[in-house]
């Protein structure tokens, strides 16, 4: 017991240590994005609409600058708005119901044959991905 608490004494005086990673980089968050990959996007029918969802991305939207899509084989150059991140706060990734900005696009029924995604990233990088609709649909 005694060596278990000095390896706890030891490591929490080293620089950095205990510090949870806040994950507000592109650095912190690529890997992340990179295995993720295929939530990028979904889409739903609901309400004889078709809901696309970029929910897993606002999530992580700390660490990226620009997120821009395309439906229908349309290049991935339109802006999707963005919460900022808050950097200040405990949760800096955090998605504020009152921040007036949609994690979603309303498209009519069946119209979303496609999506394209490029991630602009805080370091200069680009991230893209083309999503089937039968590849993000959900059930």
């Amino acid at each position: 017991m005694r060596r278990i608490l000095w390896i706890v004494a030891v490591l929490a005086t080293m620089p950095g240590a205990g510090l949870a990673q806040s994950f507000t980089t592109a650095a912190e968050i690529k890997p992340i994005l990179e295995a993720t990959r295929s939530a990028w996007v979904a889409v739903r029918e609901y309400d004889g609409r078709d809901l696309v969802y970029f929910t897993h991305l606002m999530a992580w939207r700390c660490g990226i600058a620009e997120i821009r899509y395309g439906l229908n084989g349309t290049a991935a150059e339109t802006l999707l708005p963005m919460e900022p991140c808050y950097e200040t706060e405990a949760v800096p990734n955090a998605l504020k119901p009152d921040s007036g900005v949609e994690i979603y696009l309303n498209e009519a029924l069946g119209s979303v044959q496609s999506v394209a995604v490029r991630l602009l990233m805080d370091d200069g990088s680009e991230l893209v991905a083309d999503y089937p609709r039968a590849a993000v649909l959900m059930p």
